[in-house]
């Protein structure tokens, strides 16, 4: 693909001042005046090239039609969906370090205050309802921070080393054992060595499927 050239790269960016501000976006002749640009057939030209470049669409049934590609509104963040997490029985993962490097052609775009700036933050869609009574059900999203230490108490995702498996728990360093805890009444604890544990995460937040 052809770089941009700086006349490109500005309407780009004032098509984004704009619609940001004013809720709608720029006509052609906005673009001329706000770019300094000499006329309308120059402004169309480059849109062509933009369009053609995947940077945005136009309608040209709508007088003000253009719409941004692959652009991230202010005030939100894109967070990469990882895959499922078992929150019942564990379901196995290929690798100890999935959560962390794997690849997502899925992704989130969601507000600024729910991860409020954290770094590192995932997303993992719930398989289970051994969360349910810490208002976690089957289908939820859990918002991730990638940590591989957790206070007692926190919900977090635990790989176990010897099962291969990765499970969504409340975690507890009891002595010489760790308790991964469900919120659900009807299940029990799993209860295992502490180097048979491997922090994958800690859930920041929860997108409740209605």
């Amino acid at each position: 693909m052809k770089p941009l050239s700086p006349r490109q790269r500005r309407i780009l960016e004032f098509i984004d001042t704009f619609t940001e501000e004013k809720g709608y976006s720029p006509s052609i002749r906005d673009i001329v005046n706000g770019c300094a640009i000499s006329s309308t057939s120059v402004v169309d030209y480059n849109l062509r090239i933009l369009e053609r470049q995947h940077h945005l669409r136009r309608d040209p049934e709508v007088s003000r039609g253009i719409v941004r590609l692959g652009k991230v509104p202010r005030g939100k963040v894109t967070v990469p969906v990882l895959g499922q997490i078992a929150a019942g029985q564990p379901i196995p993962v290929p690798q100890a370090d999935t959560w962390s490097t794997a690849q997502s052609a899925e992704q989130l775009e969601l507000p600024q205050d729910l991860t409020k700036g954290r770094a590192d933050v995932y997303a993992l869609r719930v398989k289970g309802t051994s969360m349910i009574d810490a208002l976690i059900n089957d289908g939820d999203v859990v918002l991730m921070q990638a940590a591989n230490t957790a206070d007692n108490g926190e919900m977090v995702a635990v790989w176990l080393k010897q099962e291969q498996e990765v499970t969504l728990k409340k975690f507890y360093h009891e002595g010489k054992r760790i308790r991964l805890q469900p919120a659900n009444s009807q299940m029990k604890p799993i209860y295992t060595a502490p180097d048979n544990v491997e922090i994958q995460g800690k859930v920041v937040g929860v997108m409740r499927q209605l």
